[in-house]
């Protein structure tokens, strides 16, 4: 299996941290088959892919994501050198 088809999964802890959801929702989330997991050493792990379109269902728990989970940080997470990224073409020598 290639690098970027490995899935990356989080705990329901983890999930409701990044989520800004209480962990009685993401365990409810996984009761009523919302949201993929699998099973390891009696914990669950949260396909993170299931879980950010299941965040995004419903208006409340997208804005929950952006007022109380990792949403909240994406706007200090810009890049405004511009000059880094993205890298401007390189002229041609001549």
């Amino acid at each position: 299996m290639s690098l970027d088809k490995i899935p990356v999964r989080v705990s329901v802890s983890e999930a409701s941290r990044l989520f800004g959801v209480s962990t009685k929702l993401v365990r409810d989330a996984i009761k009523n088959q919302e949201i993929r997991y699998i099973v390891v050493k009696k914990r669950y792990k949260i396909n993170f892919e299931s879980l950010v379109q299941w965040s995004q269902k419903s208006v409340r728990r997208s804005n929950k994501l952006m007022q109380h989970g990792v949403g909240q940080y994406v706007e200090t997470w810009r890049i405004r050198a511009a000059k880094y990224s993205p890298r401007p073409p390189q002229r041609e020598k001549t």
